[in-house]
């Protein structure tokens, strides 16, 4: 989920079932965000009904498209007006920094009920939202702590950030208890942690571990 560039997002209208693509991007709770005009069918059923599902597909480890790991999120979208959950869904898509100031474009939220994972070819499970989604006080710890993160990496460890990115110029520009996004122009990288952050501390511990193992190979 927090890897995805591109999904399907399905709608309905009067009974009938529609899907689209989206680009989505996460919050740090792992709620789906979403870019959306107003001129786009898909967002004019929101408006009339918010109930949604959301696919995202990772890449396949053999020929065969159904070996492919996806996750089915359903849930309700409403729209928002937070400028820090806009800046996080720019900071996975910056190239659309062109018209996200659009007057028909708004962002939206899907508040998350349900998923099924789906790992490969004939196996799938349904997942306890209590497994799926971050603790809600490591979320608000690593929120909290966020954008000093990014300044103080940015500022002072860029070289860092580049030999964790296998060379050239990136810059942090998102982090979250699961890892975190770089971005040099309009290309993104996510990474993860080895295992989940519950605070600053946790973040910091997982850089320099990264850090260190990037230099030393």
């Amino acid at each position: 989920m927090r890897a995805a560039r591109a999904g399907t997002l399905a709608t309905v209208s009067e009974g009938q079932p529609f899907a689209s693509l989206v680009t989505p991007a996460t919050d740090g709770d792992l709620s789906p965000l979403l870019l959306l005009s107003t001129l786009s069918e898909h967002t004019r059923h929101l408006m009339a009904e918010p109930r949604c599902a959301l696919q995202v597909v990772g890449s396949a480890p053999e020929p065969n498209p159904q070996t492919a790991p996806r996750i089915t999120l359903t849930g309700i979208a409403e729209r928002t007006d937070d400028a820090r959950l806009k800046a996080r869904w720019l900071a996975r898509h910056p190239y659309a920094q062109l018209y996200v100031g659009f007057a028909d474009f708004s962002l939206w939220r899907i508040a998350v009920r349900g998923a099924l994972f789906v790992g490969g070819f004939g196996r799938a499970a349904r997942l306890r939202l209590a497994d799926l989604l971050p603790p809600p006080e490591a979320v608000a710890a690593i929120a909290a702590a966020e954008d000093g993160i990014i300044a103080h990496y940015n500022e002072d460890y860029s070289d860092a950030l580049a030999a964790i990115a296998g060379g050239g110029s990136w810059r942090m520009v998102a982090v979250d208890a699961d890892g975190f996004d770089l971005a040099s122009g309009e290309r993104v990288r996510r990474l993860e942690w080895l295992e989940p952050a519950s605070d600053a501390g946790d973040v910091r511990r997982h850089l320099i571990s990264m850090t260190r193992a990037a230099r030393a190979r």
